[in-house]
């Protein structure tokens, strides 16, 4: 049901585009890690992995699932909250593991959350904390890399000014792209893996900036 919302409500708000280094859905049982740059990425982000075939569960902060009617949404589609600085961290990443082995794709967000800076100007990802790199070594999944960008000209700032840009987003309508590389393997050392994540989500992100400024030349969907 998120992924359906998602894709019936991002092109209306903005003008999103998507690449892929490689052709067809994300494989069952794969990772995609994404940079989170605003509030409202992962619903681009959604929109964009059903547009190439794939829903998959998303691992996000447990508040989400107090907020009314949000919280069933998330709770009937199966997604995984993420009780960050208590003793029930972990139970994430068991939960992911078991989604992996069921077939599932899982989103994780590197950063664990948000940048400070409160302009609508994307930025490079900020340090991946080592929970992606913990999951992928307990499962042996592959982890997709995947590039945002220009959803913070949709939502950013303080709440006012958040607000103000998605009731004026469906006029202004954003370029928003989303592109997704190649999967790989990351090393069993945990920092290692943290510092590859990074460096190839980065890289995804590049590629996805140079879509927002309409120099992008590779496939589109």
């Amino acid at each position: 049901m998120l992924s359906r919302i998602a894709a019936a409500l991002v092109p209306v708000l903005g003008r999103l585009s998507v690449t892929s280094e490689t052709p067809g859905p994300v494989a069952p049982g794969s990772v995609v890690a994404a940079n989170h740059s605003s509030a409202a990425d992962p619903g681009v982000v959604l929109a964009a992995l059903r547009r190439l075939g794939t829903e998959p569960v998303v691992m996000a902060t447990a508040g989400l699932w107090r907020v009314p009617v949000l919280g069933g949404v998330l709770r009937s589609g199966g997604h995984i909250p993420v009780h960050r600085g208590t003793a029930r961290a972990a139970e994430a990443l068991d939960a992911a593991a078991a989604a992996l082995a069921a077939g599932r794709v899982v989103l994780i967000y590197g950063e664990g959350g948000l940048p400070k800076h409160r302009d609508s100007r994307d930025a490079e990802p900020g340090a991946f904390r080592t929970g992606l790199a913990r999951l992928a070594a307990a499962t042996g999944a592959p982890v997709v890399p995947l590039g945002q960008c220009g959803a913070r000209r949709l939502s950013s700032g303080g709440t006012a000014k958040q607000l103000a840009g998605l009731a004026t987003a469906p006029v202004r309508r954003p370029a928003l792209h989303v592109h997704l590389g190649a999967p790989l393997h990351l090393p069993g050392d945990i920092p290692e893996a943290t510092a590859a994540a990074h460096r190839a989500v980065t890289a995804a992100w590049r590629t996805a900036q140079r879509w927002c400024g309409g120099r992008g030349r590779s496939r589109i969907t």
